[in-house]
């Protein structure tokens, strides 16, 4: 973490120096010039990503509700019932078969 940010305020006090020296070299107008397509692309990031963001109950946007039918309720109130309480047992078909090899004492584990 500590890594991290000090490298971050590596880059950033590299940043502020690259600034400064270049105002100072070459006026506020290379600075405009200079940052001028940095400004522009992520102006062009920003207005993409709001673009491609889906606003589902945005103005103009709202859907029609639908009132479920009363054979889907049907069949959803015959789901639930069907489901089993939480705390019960379900039984599965399945056994557990013995094998043919017999059990060797020596391996099976002296603690559980």
């Amino acid at each position: 973490m500590i890594r991290h940010a000090l490298i971050f305020w590596i880059a950033v006090s590299l940043a502020v120096l690259g600034l400064v020296t270049g105002i100072m070299d070459y006026g506020l107008g290379w600075l405009f010039w200079t940052m001028l397509p940095t400004l522009l692309l992520c102006a062009l990031l920003i207005y993409a990503y709001r673009l491609t963001q889906k606003k589902p109950n945005g103005p103009g946007r709202s859907r029609p509700k639908v009132k479920p039918s009363q054979k889907t309720m049907a069949k959803v109130a015959g789901v639930r019932k069907t489901q089993a309480a939480p705390g019960k047992r379900k039984t599965y078909p399945f056994q557990v078969i013995e094998g043919s090899k017999g059990k060797n004492d020596e391996h099976l584990p002296k603690y559980h």
